[in-house]
């Protein structure tokens, strides 16, 4: 059951001008179900994308970052849920080549002006005949407003799709923003098996879009983490169609910063969506270190805390067993960290101070907080003053269950 995720109605999705979607069921894994989704863009369409560090990276990464580098004119992407085409050689670059050959056959564009992107099992090859048969049916089923249907069709163990929508009125015209994610295990992107889509309709100079794209990346879905593992596949793209007429051109234009922290804030809903859906889920915990001498150090705690199995039992069991987030942040790797100054806060109740248990503290308090579907664990470092915020859940019975039988 997803903690607390917000799924707003159909009224509420907002199409962004120059974006056509179009989803199909082409068999790849499971019958009667939406596993295939085509993403068409008007000419002039500007597309960035970061992606995994994983250097095991599927074939349609490859081929995606490739093509991003070669600044071609993307027109489509072309979505898979089903079958990662990860750690399958040649064969599985051969296979995304085909299917994006065939898509461009389609649509009337060159095959450098698409971009695959795969998601599910890895190892077992890409059934790209199924894809391409499949592909008429998706450019039928082509529409201005298809996000709902392209949310539930990129899901693999998700449980709910993952939405959100805004329009802002900029000098007198209506700026969209509109986009889907998905991921439920193996998240711990760093990117930059996630996938996330985000549109806009304002104008970006790509270069610009580009290097903005990083910037939102790293403060929203590089800040989750459900398991500690990052995944082949991840992938995070924005598109500015331009058709608003609300042009960004550089960082000084007066609209840059309005635009860049409306992308960042619907970046980072996308993203604790999937911390909220996560598989076996039953809290959202928000990580947040403060007083840090950098942010690096800030995220070496943040995500020791977040990978520890033992918290994330602990939370999952409301067990106020919080000498383990202690011993998290003594191994997170700060050579030098003066456990002295370090304070631990769960919710608003003060645990721990001067290198002990806070003489305040009571365990029922602990317990208390630790019942809470959405928890804030605070640790100030005493260090510096960068604070860095990580979110992520507790590990259940059911994370065990769905990864032991994620295959069948």
């Amino acid at each position: 059951m997803a903690v607390n995720l917000h799924i707003p109605s159909e009224t509420d999705i907002f199409p962004v001008a120059g974006v056509e979607i179009g989803v199909t069921e082409a068999g790849i894994k499971k019958e009667n179900r939406k596993d295939l989704t085509v993403f068409k863009f008007t000419p002039g369409t500007a597309v960035a994308g970061v992606f995994t560090r994983n250097r095991f990276r599927a074939a349609p990464v490859q081929i995606c970052e490739s093509r991003l580098q070669a600044g071609h004119d993307i027109r489509a992407l072309l979505i898979n849920t089903g079958n990662a085409n990860a750690g399958t050689g040649a064969d599985g670059l051969d296979r995304a080549y085909a299917t994006c050959h065939a898509l461009a056959k389609e649509l009337g564009v060159l095959e450098e002006q698409i971009l695959p992107f795969s998601t599910g099992v890895i190892l077992e090859p890409l059934p790209c005949d199924k894809i391409i048969a499949a592909l008429p049916q998706a450019i039928n089923a082509l529409g201005k407003n298809e996000w709902m249907k392209a949310a539930y069709g990129i899901m693999t163990t998700d449980t709910q799709p993952k939405i959100c929508s805004k329009q802002i009125q900029i000098d007198g015209r209506t700026v969209t923003f509109t986009g889907i994610s998905k991921g439920a295990g193996m998240i711990r992107p760093n990117m930059a098996t996630m996938l996330g889509f985000l549109a806009t309709d304002a104008d970006i100079e790509p270069q610009l879009l580009k290097t903005l794209t990083l910037e939102i990346a790293n403060h929203s879905f590089n800040r989750i983490t459900v398991d500690g593992d990052t995944s082949t596949n991840d992938s995070f793209m924005v598109i500015a169609t331009g058709q608003s007429g609300i042009q960004v051109d550089s960082t000084s234009c007066p609209h840059y910063e309005t635009i860049k922290n409306e992308l960042t804030a619907m970046a980072r809903e996308l993203a604790q969506k999937i911390v909220r859906d996560a598989e076996g889920a039953t809290k959202f915990i928000t990580i947040r270190i403060e007083d840090a001498g950098d942010s690096e150090e800030a995220l070496k705690v943040a995500y020791a805390i977040a990978h520890s199995p033992l918290v994330k039992t602990a939370f999952y069991a409301s067990d106020p067993n919080l000498g383990r987030i202690l011993a998290a942040v003594g191994y997170a790797g700060i050579e030098d960290l003066d456990v002295s100054k370090i304070r631990l806060w769960l919710g608003d109740v003060l645990v721990a101070e001067n290198g002990g248990r806070s003489l305040a503290y009571q365990e029922e308090d602990g317990k208390r907080i630790m019942t809470e579907a959405e928890i804030l664990a605070r640790i100030s470092l005493g260090r510096g003053n960068v604070t860095e915020t990580v979110y992520t859940c507790d590990f259940s019975h059911d994370y065990v269950s769905i990864n032991a039988d994620y295959r069948s």
